[in-house]
C-alpha cells in the first residue's frame, strides 16, 4: 500500500495521506459531537415566518446560506487556519459582526462544542491550550475562527478546512429540513450533492477576502434567525 508521508524537521512522521483522509471523514460524520445538528441556521424560524414552505424553499435556502457563509464566515476561517495567533482579534470581530443575538449564541456554542469535542477526539494534537482558552473565558469562542484553528491544530489543509466549512453549513440546512418535514431523506441526499457543486466556484470568489471585508448577503436568513427565540415551539437552538 502506497503511503504518502510528511516529515517534521526532525524526520518523524506526522500524517500519512491515508490517516488524514480518516481524520476528515471523522469530522464531517454525524456522529461527531460538534453540535451543529442541534441549529438549524434560521432554517426553522424561515418556516415559521412562511419564507420557506416546501422543497423549492429549502433548495434556495441552502444556496443562500452557503453563499452567505462563503461572504459572512470564510475570511474568518481562512484567517484563523492562516494565522492561529490573530484568533483573539478574529474573535472579538466575530462577535461585532454577529450582532443577531440568536446566531451571535449559537456561533459561541458551536464554536465551543468543536473546540472540546476535537481536544478530547484527538488527544495526538495540540489542541489543549486552545481548548483552555476558550473554556477559560479568554476567548469567546466563535466558530468561524474556532475552526479554521482547530483544523489548522488538526493539520488539514486551507482549500480542505474552507470545502469543509461549507460542506458542513450545506449538510446543516438538509438536515434540519427533513426534521422539519419539508423534505425526505432521499431529497435531503440529493440537495447536498447538488449545493455541494457550488462549493468550489464559492471559494473561489471569496478565499481572497480580508476578515474586515465580511458582510451579509442573505439579510433575511438574519433576520428570521433573529425571531427564533419568540417562536411557540421549536426543535433547534438557533
Amino acid at each position: 500500500m502506497y503511503f504518502l508521508c510528511v516529515l517534521c524537521g526532525e524526520g518523524r512522521v506526522i500524517k500519512d495521506e491515508y490517516q488524514m483522509n480518516y481524520l476528515i471523514w471523522q469530522l464531517v460524520d454525524s456522529g461527531f459531537p460538534a453540535g451543529g445538528f442541534t441549529h438549524s441556521g434560521g432554517l426553522e424560524a424561515g418556516v415559521h415566518q412562511g419564507q420557506v414552505t416546501d422543497a423549492a424553499g429549502v433548495w434556495a435556502f441552502a444556496r443562500q446560506a452557503i453563499a452567505q457563509a462563503g461572504r459572512s464566515a470564510l475570511p474568518l476561517v481562512t484567517a484563523a487556519h492562516r494565522s492561529v495567533a490573530e484568533l483573539g482579534d478574529l474573535d472579538e470581530l466575530c462577535d461585532a459582526f454577529l450582532i443577531n443575538p440568536v446566531a451571535n449564541r449559537a456561533s459561541r456554542a458551536q464554536g465551543r462544542a468543536l473546540v472540546t469535542s476535537s481536544a478530547r477526539s484527538f488527544p495526538d494534537s495540540d489542541l489543549g491550550p486552545l481548548e483552555t482558552r476558550v473554556r477559560g473565558e479568554q476567548l469567546r469562542g466563535h466558530y468561524y475562527p474556532v475552526f479554521g484553528a482547530v483544523l489548522n491544530g488538526l493539520g488539514v489543509d486551507l482549500l480542505e478546512t474552507q470545502r469543509l466549512f461549507l460542506f458542513l453549513t450545506g449538510r446543516c440546512v438538509a438536515s434540519a429540513a427533513v426534521r422539519l418535514g419539508l423534505i425526505g431523506a432521499y431529497d435531503a441526499q440529493e440537495l447536498q450533492t447538488t449545493v455541494s457543486k457550488d462549493i468550489d466556484s464559492v471559494i473561489t470568489k471569496c478565499e481572497r477576502l480580508r476578515p474586515l471585508d465580511i458582510a451579509q448577503t442573505a439579510p433575511l436568513i438574519d433576520l428570521c434567525q433573529s425571531t427564533h427565540d419568540r417562536l411557540y415551539s421549536r426543535l433547534f437552538q438557533s
